[in-house]
């Protein structure tokens, strides 16, 4: 038999002797593969022994094979049967680890945030009006001009049709001056809508954004707006100021009193601006004093409102002598300014969190 020369015989004993205790002292399975890249990997140490071959006498070389493939077949066969062992261990450390409570409530996830000011006012305006009775109808933001301002009783040379006013939008291959869109400046456009696709009597809120050319402290070329409208027989304004009030019972605070201001509207007739009583100037007897919020008079201005006109009725296909109706309009940002004391309407919109994590 061919003997192996020195120079690898003592590297191939001493891995031989060594292999198993390395494996046995591996205490994870990532640590056994790593202990066994080191001796089987490419860069490894029997990889390195064989790199010597070229060293040995061809004579010698079959022998040499022979042993290096039998030491790799053992540390191969050690690796398998040591990953064996370390996934038993961990078996046996689950099932006689204290057992988990299934029925222990699950933690609940963190907060992400919370909703914006805007969508807070907008969804308490909802339920209240929703719990007098009225339903939420939706319409489209991009509007024909004759359901936005001709079938409201815009006159044609009314300022809000100017373009200047309100955002016109070009329609591809539309005639010049036929069936003109543009960005609703209402959410009237609903009652409009509404009233061309049911019959009456109805009831109806629309929530939803608006879009005007205006950007100061008090105004923003997007807002947020609810139209309410009510269509039955021998509707009055007595009905009108009843919704009003309790309206603002329910969303300012009891005793909080209603005021109407006669103001022209080319859709309602009569029409009024209504105010409530300052909620932030009440004295301790229901007396308001006036604060900085009113200006000091004690009311704030927060919507339109009026009997729908009879030109409305008739644009829609509805007998004015048969149904009366009313409507009103508030804008949503103006309200949450009300209700939070915000001064400046840019505030709601600039998404810091400074502000928005006050509410």
């Amino acid at each position: 038999m061919t003997e192996i020369p020195a120079s690898i015989e003592p590297s191939l004993s001493a891995l031989r002797a060594a292999f198993p205790a390395r494996f046995e002292a591996a205490p994870t399975e990532q640590a056994l593969r790593d202990e066994n890249a080191k001796i089987l990997g490419k860069k490894g140490e029997l990889t390195a022994i064989l790199s010597q071959m070229r060293t040995v006498p061809p004579e010698a070389r079959k022998a040499i094979g022979e042993q290096v493939n039998a030491l790799k077949q053992a540390v191969e066969a050690a690796f398998e049967a040591r990953l064996r062992s370390l996934a038993r261990a961990k078996r046996e450390q689950d099932l006689s680890a204290p057992p988990f409570d299934l029925t222990l409530p699950g933690r609940p996830p963190a907060p992400a945030g919370h909703p914006h000011p805007i969508s807070i006012v907008r969804d308490e305006i909802v339920d209240v009006l929703v719990s007098l009775g009225f339903a939420v109808h939706d319409g489209p933001e991009v509007e024909l001009e004759e359901n936005n301002f001709t079938k409201l009783g815009f006159p044609p040379d009314h300022p809000a049709t100017d373009m200047q006013d309100s955002f016109w939008v070009d329609v591809a291959g539309a005639p010049p001056g036929e069936r003109r869109t543009l960005l609703r400046t209402h959410t009237s456009n609903v009652q409009i809508r509404a009233m061309t696709t049911h019959a009456p009597p109805m009831a109806f809120i629309a929530p939803g954004p608006t879009y005007r050319r205006d950007d100061d402290a008090t105004h923003s070329p997007m807002f947020h707006q609810i139209e309410c409208f009510l269509i039955d027989r021998h509707v009055t304004m007595a009905n009108l100021k009843g919704v009003l009030a309790e309206f603002a019972e329910r969303f300012f605070g009891a005793g909080t009193p209603v005021r109407l201001r006669p103001s022209y509207f080319p859709f309602v007739e009569p029409g009024a601006e209504v105010d409530v009583g300052c909620p932030f100037c009440k004295q301790p007897n229901g007396t308001r004093a006036g604060c900085s919020v009113c200006k000091r008079t004690g009311w704030i201005e927060i919507l339109g409102c009026g009997m729908i006109h009879p030109v409305v009725f008739e644009s829609c296909g509805i007998d004015p002598e048969q149904w009366t109706g009313f409507a009103f309009g508030m804008g949503i940002e103006r309200v949450a300014m009300v209700r939070y004391g915000i001064p400046d309407l840019r505030l709601l919109f600039e998404n810091d969190p400074r502000f928005l994590a006050q509410f």
